[in-house]
């Protein structure tokens, strides 16, 4: 007579799904980290108004080992920005060992250097567009300290 696989089984069988699909993957999966952003690289914008106000693209830190996140983007009068509030995540630590990042929206992959706000009026300028995009956005001018980015083309 056969048996059924037991729970812990099962429980490895799909964490093994998970990887394999994790592995084919080209990016982050979810709140998953990825490695390398797949996709056709474009030219940098000198006006990123085109995005929208906000949205929802992938971070791309580490160049030699890449390390991939989903994040959420903001414009801010025609400059792009992403933020990690007042937590220092590991896609900030690796920002501030090595600024090159990619950021793929739209499945276009843009080279980029991320460049730390610590303007207070910059800062300010971007609160105000972080918290009207939702009531559950908290304001991070008022942090002490503050991990906002601004992307912008290499060089």
């Amino acid at each position: 007579m056969a048996t059924a696989p037991s729970v812990s089984a099962a429980v490895r069988f799909v964490a093994l799904l998970l990887a394999i699909a994790a592995s084919g993957c080209n990016g982050p999966l979810a709140v998953f980290p990825g490695g390398k952003l797949g996709g056709d690289v474009a030219l940098t914008p000198t006006d990123w108004s085109s995005a929208g106000p906000y949205g929802t693209a992938q971070l791309e830190t580490r160049p030699e080992e890449p390390y991939s996140v989903n994040l959420v983007f903001t414009v801010v009068g025609g400059r792009l920005y992403v933020n990690a509030g007042d937590t220092e995540t590991r896609w900030v630590k690796n920002i501030e060992a090595n600024p090159a990042v990619r950021l793929r929206i739209d499945g276009a992959v843009y080279a980029l250097r991320a460049e730390r706000v610590t303007d207070p009026a910059e800062i300010a300028a971007f609160a105000v567009a972080w918290t009207d995009q939702s009531m559950f956005r908290r304001d991070p001018s008022k942090y002490a300290q503050v991990w906002i980015y601004r992307l912008v083309a290499p060089g």
